[in-house]
This record gives structure tokens, C-alpha cells and sequence, in this order.
């Protein structure tokens, strides 16, 4: 699986010593890696098909203060898809009214038919981009009912509802920055934590420092976050993922295909 990290606060802070532990993982995440600051006007991405610790880009990046209110890092462990850069988050889309969405994945979607239609749409061939089409697809479809913009709350309960459902046998571990709401869902247990302090909010698959502090997500929930604080909690739904044989040989089926075995 992969590994997911996310840096949320209400001022821009300087965040390379975090970020640079989380890449330390990549022995055992090696397919590629992806950096995504969000700045108040653009995104500001970075991303490669190679191990992170490999990687001179990578390497340069971190050399210099990385700084920002809305970052988010990925490093990949294959599960469906080709080791190629199209494959590697964070994937970015924009929907009919021109608002940009990012979306990184640690997770496998086993089945899930709605998603089927992109495969022909996507730029690589991951279901974590899928993902991404089909909730802009929804965003767009109901933003035409209403015939204008939405707003954060209805974005957030439209989400809500989308990622309850995509949730049902698949495992689902979202970070999505529409630029105005962070949302975080899990659903696997012990696979994604989190740090509160007065620097903001740190979500990562694994923690990334010595603080006693750091707490698992809650599951089956998603949150939205803004400048450091939670605004929008959903109510839980029952869809945990918990891996069976059959999940297991599906990965390793497609983890063996990648190396010609």
C-alpha cells in the first residue's frame, strides 16, 4: 500500500523535517513519489515514477525551505496500475466552474462499477484517479441542478455521501483539497494518524515524530479542515475495511506482474 501525508494550518509553516522522514519510508513504498503545495492562487505539484530517496529532484526540493498551509506528500506502492508519472499523486482535475481539485489515495478499489467509465478518461490507468473523475462528475452534475456554485457544506455532504458509498469493500484512505476544504477519510484500522498542536494539524499513514500525541484517525468518518481546525465531522458509517485472502492475492497478483515474475 501506499503512504499518505497531509500539513494543515492557518499559517504557512516550514514543514522539511517531517517531510523528509515521511520519504524516508519509500524502501518499502518504492513507485514513485508526489509533493503538493497549495498555495492561495496555484498548486504547486512535484511528482516522479522513481523510489523517493532515489530521487535528485526530490533531493533538491527538500534542500530548500518547503513552506506552506496546504501540503501534501505521497509515496507510492503499486497496487493497480503501470509505474509510470501519470500514475503517481497527487492527481489534479477541475470541475465545470473552474475550481481545481486534488485528490492521493492509499488504498485498492476491489469493485466499485460506477468508476468503470474512466478508465477510457484517465491520463494513467490507477483507480485512485478514477476516483477523482467520478467526484468532480457528481460535483458538476450537482452544481447543474442547482444551477450555480456550491457551498463548503453542500460540497462536504455531497462527499460525504460519494465516499460512504465507495468505501463498501474497498479500502479508502482520501486526502482531497478542493481550495477551500481538506478532507480526510479512513477506514482501515491503524493506517492513518494524526497530531494536533498550535503549528496546525500533521496526517500521516504512519507517525512522523516522537510526540507522545499523535492519535489514530477516526474511522468511517470524513473531516473537513481549514486553516488547522475541523469545521465540517460526518456521522460514521459501518463500511470498515478489513483485508481478506482474496484482497491480498489481487495485490500481490498485480505487485508480481509489475517486476515480470
Amino acid at each position: 500500500m501506499c503512504e499518505i501525508f497531509c500539513f494543515n494550518s492557518d499559517k504557512p509553516k516550514q514543514i522539511n523535517q517531517c517531510l523528509e522522514c515521511f520519504y524516508n519510508h519509500s524502501e518499502d513504498h518504492p513507485h514513485g513519489w508526489g509533493l503538493a503545495n497549495m498555495q492561495s492562487d496555484e498548486f504547486v505539484i512535484d511528482k516522479e515514477p522513481v523510489k523517493a530517496s532515489c530521487s535528485e529532484h526530490l533531493k533538491d526540493i527538500l534542500s530548500n525551505p518547503v513552506v506552506g498551509k496546504n501540503v501534501f506528500a505521497h509515496i507510492r506502492l503499486a497496487t493497480m496500475g503501470e509505474i509510470i508519472s501519470p500514475n503517481c499523486h497527487p492527481f489534479i482535475e477541475a470541475d465545470d466552474n473552474n475550481r481545481s481539485w486534488m485528490l492521493i489515495h492509499n488504498g485498492t478499489i476491489f469493485d466499485y462499477p460506477k468508476l468503470n467509465k474512466y478508465v477510457d478518461k484517465e491520463s494513467g490507468d490507477t483507480d485512485s484517479e478514477r476516483i477523482l473523475l467520478y467526484i468532480i462528475d457528481e460535483v458538476n452534475k450537482f452544481e447543474k441542478t442547482k444551477g450555480g456554485l456550491s457551498t463548503i457544506r453542500e460540497r462536504f455532504n455531497l462527499l460525504n455521501e460519494l465516499i460512504a458509498d465507495l468505501s463498501k469493500d474497498n479500502k479508502l484512505n482520501l486526502m482531497i483539497y478542493d481550495g477551500d476544504l481538506t478532507y480526510i477519510h479512513s477506514n482501515m484500522r491503524e493506517t492513518l494518524y494524526y497530531l494536533n498542536n498550535e503549528d496546525g494539524f500533521m496526517i500521516a499513514s504512519t507517525p512522523l515524530t516522537d510526540d507522545e500525541n499523535w492519535m489514530e484517525v477516526e474511522m468511517n468518518k470524513l473531516f473537513a479542515l481549514v486553516d488547522g481546525q475541523i469545521v465540517f465531522e460526518s456521522e460514521p458509517h459501518e463500511n470498515e475495511f478489513v483485508f481478506t485472502e482474496k484482497h491480498l492475492k489481487i495485490m500481490e497478483d498485480h505487485i508480481k506482474s509489475l517486476h515480470g515474475d
